[in-house]
């Protein structure tokens, strides 16, 4: 799977990004967007270990060769699916990176028959152009047990959870969805 678009006015050294299913080679790579992101706040801290154990979940954005975004999908179950660890380099924001990205995660959670896809985010205005919509974090119980409880902002959660959601279960080239 590899998706190119243009991105709209973006920086000197951009011209086309692509967005693809990650690989272990793209694991050093991964964690230097991560690491970046969570210096500023934007992202909670993941292992080199965690991001290899879980490449096959991940898709990165590649502009010329370097990778400069990163999101992935976390199973909650077999109806439901996250779209977790969205991250752009600071010098490629704003230039719709971001936003392939997720519409890639979305194609992908469908390819792989979830037909419902959820973010938790600060990013609200930015997931509702791309066809979500805001919900309850209640409506995630495995969400809640799973990383919430765990959380030390659990009592302050300052996340808005959105929703998209597609209208039947489909089944993939491998027999029935995941």
């Amino acid at each position: 799977m590899t998706t190119i678009r243009a991105v709209h006015t973006a920086p000197s050294d951009v011209n086309l990004v692509s967005v693809r299913l990650a690989t272990a080679a793209d694991v050093d790579a991964i964690k230097v967007v991560v690491d970046e992101n969570v210096a500023l706040g934007h992202l909670l801290p993941r292992t080199r270990e965690n991001i290899a154990a879980s490449i096959g979940n991940w898709l990165v954005a590649e502009v010329q060769g370097r990778v400069v975004g990163i999101g992935s999908l976390l199973e909650m179950g077999p109806a439901l699916v996250e779209v977790r660890s969205l991250a752009v380099l600071p010098e490629y924001r704003r230039y719709g990176v971001g936003g392939e990205i997720v519409k890639s995660l979305v194609e992908e959670a469908q390819r792989r028959g979830y037909p419902t896809v959820f973010a938790l985010t600060r990013a609200v205005g930015f997931f509702e152009r791309l066809g979500f919509v805001v919900t309850e974090h209640e409506r995630f119980p495995e969400k809640v047990w799973r990383d919430c409880v765990l959380c030390p902002l659990k009592d302050r959660c300052d996340e808005t959870a959105v929703v998209i959601e597609f209208a039947t279960r489909h089944n993939t080239a491998h027999g029935e969805g995941k």
